[in-house]
């Protein structure tokens, strides 16, 4: 008696991919945010894949999920997958050239205020290659960095433990800012100790604003009084108007603020901080022709835009 073979059911890119988002998350409802989809889809996504192969990959932990062990090893597998797909993209769009493609870029949250104008102008060069844009802070944009999720990532500091390429392309200058009305926004030459005193708003742990923050004060011997974390640029503009502190941000994100007088920048000696945007991707990955025309794009175009945009 021949014994029946087991018949491995179809499954499907998007699936993969959304099991990897889930994976992320650990959440179904937070990967269907990162989606723009449905909860119910994604839960359906994950279903159709674990039918697919026989087994749980999920199973669920409180209010969000874990991996199975078998799970786990998907994971590892279809990371590498999806790694071996983009290169095979870059591969297959040598062939095509500039008149169409694709580019996946990650950047970190503080630069949304000057990335879409750098997209406009791109597109304008090469209006054939569709940009898909991931806008995360520096922890999550480090991770899709690491997994090859990204062709591209612009953020503001150059990562240590990765073995990646990294060219600034513009400066990021930093600074301290408070409301008008503040005492010290009428203050000149101000020292760090000065601040000692005052509380302040700041971005979440994982945010590169806020490492290059605490690291300035750490190297003033300055104690550093948060009196909040904050999620975006926006929300601590929004605190510090209201008087709710002063904050160390990017100029680059302030300058209706301080064009309009909603927002003062305090005179603090050695400041502002010019730091650099680099434009990122791992060392060994292969660029298709869209990400490396978007590269030479910001080195050679992207720091002049922005300065004549500010």
């Amino acid at each position: 008696m021949r014994q029946t073979e087991s018949v491995m059911r179809p499954y499907t890119f998007k699936q993969i991919q959304t099991f990897m988002e889930v994976a992320r998350q650990r959440s179904v409802s937070k990967a269907a945010e990162r989606l723009f989809v449905t909860q119910p889809a994604v839960s359906m996504q994950i279903r159709q894949l674990e039918d697919a192969f026989g087994l749980p990959l999920v199973e669920p932990q409180g209010r969000n999920i874990q991996l199975t062990a078998a799970g786990e090893a998907f994971l590892t597998y279809a990371t590498n997958a999806m790694s071996q797909f983009k290169d095979l993209e870059a591969l297959m769009a040598e062939h095509v050239g500039l008149k169409k493609g694709r580019l996946d870029l990650a950047v970190v949250s503080t630069s949304k205020y000057f990335i879409p104008m750098l997209l406009v102008r791109f597109n304008r060069l090469h209006p054939g290659i569709d940009v898909q844009l991931n806008i995360d802070n520096r922890e999550n944009i480090l991770g899709m960095l690491s997994r090859s999720e990204a062709d591209l990532v612009v953020m503001g500091r150059a990562p240590s433990h990765i073995d990646c390429e990294a060219i600034p392309f513009a400066t990021n200058p930093l600074g301290v800012v408070a409301p008008p009305e503040h005492p010290l926004s009428r203050r000149k030459n101000l020292s760090f100790k000065d601040l000692a005193e005052y509380s302040f708003v700041v971005r979440e742990d994982g945010s590169g604003t806020r490492a290059a923050m605490e690291r300035l004060f750490e190297e003033h011997n300055t104690p550093l009084n948060i009196f909040m974390g904050l999620p975006s640029n926006e929300t601590i503009k929004q605190a510090v108007m209201a008087g709710m502190g002063l904050s160390f941000l990017s100029m680059r994100t302030i300058r209706h603020e301080l064009a309009s007088g909603h927002i003062a920048l305090l005179d603090v000696q050695g400041l502002p901080q010019i730091n650099h945007w680099y434009v990122t991707h791992l060392r060994h990955k292969k660029l298709s022709p869209a990400a490396r025309s978007f590269k030479e794009f910001l080195i050679e175009q992207g720091g002049a835009l922005m300065d004549a945009w500010s």
